[in-house]
């Protein structure tokens, strides 16, 4: 009796379980003909423009150490710590009273010397003087001539001047110093316009032009950005870092920027069509990059693609898609090749910003 009541509850479960494998396989059936929800997009060209940034040294326009051409005492000193001057303005006067004594001799000598010419070439015009005669108190002027342009060129090396307008930095002499032509009297920058110096990787040097727009920004300023553009492109490449130097101009009313500054530099390439996507619509895996487009019948099928740069949430699309084309955009983790989609609309992916290419530092920016 107990064996015939086994026998037909096992004989139920058995039924029971081949049911419920029924069921399942029924509803994984019914399943496969559903569309699976995703959002979509439509590829559209847009205007993308990118940027390489790197870091940058600012310089001066014109930058020198003022220093004497001669070993001196310093008599006045004509100028403050951090002053404006102008082209040619008196820096330093040099101690110079025996060489003011030789020009007053030397003077002397030229007048003599050019007097007694004058009357010899009277004389010669009048046949009483030879023309050797002549032609030798000739050599004596020009000579006495050439000395005291010597003696005034010796006074002129004792007052220091500046070579252009600038700033002078913090000066370094006073009044009583022994200078000589190695003393840094101060430093003397130009800095109504600015350069940044910085460096490019070789593989943008096709990209690169004069007068693309560059953008700087400094810890030194937070929050202001300053404008400029390529002035000069390096000649040369530095076979060591295979980069090369960009030079960007700077205008600098206020003067902000200063010599030796570092600054995070950005270029700006010209604008350019480009396909760009969402980067959540691109599937990595190891080396590869795909998309899932979907087809007239609304399934889908795996592309593969080749990217291109990137910013935040967008990429670009360098091979693979074509504009018009309709992409999934959210979803792509439960979708395979053949799968039949039920797609809303997302909103088309923004180039507006530009995207980012990193460039190595340049050279004293350490770091223009």
């Amino acid at each position: 009796m107990l064996a015939r009541i086994a026998s037909t509850l096992a004989l139920g479960l058995s039924l029971a379980v081949l049911a419920g494998c029924a069921g399942k396989q029924e509803a994984a059936a019914r399943r496969q003909g559903e569309a699976v929800p995703v959002t979509a997009q439509v590829v559209q060209a847009m205007q993308w423009n990118d940027t390489l940034q790197a870091l940058g040294t600012a310089k001066a326009r014109e930058s020198i150490s003022v220093t004497a051409k001669v070993s001196e005492i310093v008599e006045r000193v004509h100028f403050e710590s951090g002053q404006q001057v102008a082209a040619g303005a008196p820096l330093v006067t040099l101690r110079g009273q025996a060489q003011e004594a030789a020009l007053v001799q030397a003077q002397a000598t030229f007048r003599e010397a050019d007097q007694l010419y004058k009357r010899q070439r009277e004389l010669a015009a009048q046949r009483l003087v030879s023309s050797a005669t002549l032609d030798t108190q000739k050599s004596i002027r020009d000579a006495a001539e050439a000395r005291v342009a010597q003696m005034q060129s010796d006074i002129g090396d004792r007052r220091v001047r500046a070579p252009f307008a600038g700033v002078l930095g913090i000066r370094q002499i006073s009044p009583g110093t022994l200078l000589t032509p190695t003393t840094v009297i101060a430093t003397l920058d130009d800095v109504e316009r600015m350069h940044i110096d910085f460096q490019v990787p070789e593989v943008e040097l096709a990209s690169l032009t004069t007068g693309d727009k560059v953008q700087a920004t400094s810890v030194a300023w937070p929050g202001r950005i300053f404008e400029g553009e390529v002035s000069t492109i390096d000649a040369r490449i530095d076979p060591a870092t295979r980069a090369v130097t960009v030079r960007a101009d700077f205008a600098n009313g206020d003067h902000a920027l200063r010599p030796g500054m570092l600054l995070d530099v950005r270029l700006f390439h010209p604008d350019r069509p480009a396909l760009v996507v969402p980067e959540i619509a691109v599937v990595q895996v190891g080396r590869d990059s795909f998309m899932y487009r979907i087809k007239a019948d609304d399934t889908v099928e795996r592309v593969d693609v080749v990217t291109g740069a990137r910013r935040a949430g967008v990429v670009e699309i360098k091979q693979g898609l074509q504009a018009g084309q309709r992409i999934v955009v959210d979803g792509t983790g439960k979708l395979r090749a053949g799968l039949k989609v039920a797609a809303s609309d997302a909103a088309p992916a923004s180039g507006a910003q530009p995207a980012t290419v990193e460039a190595p530092a340049a050279a004293g920016g350490h770091g223009g």
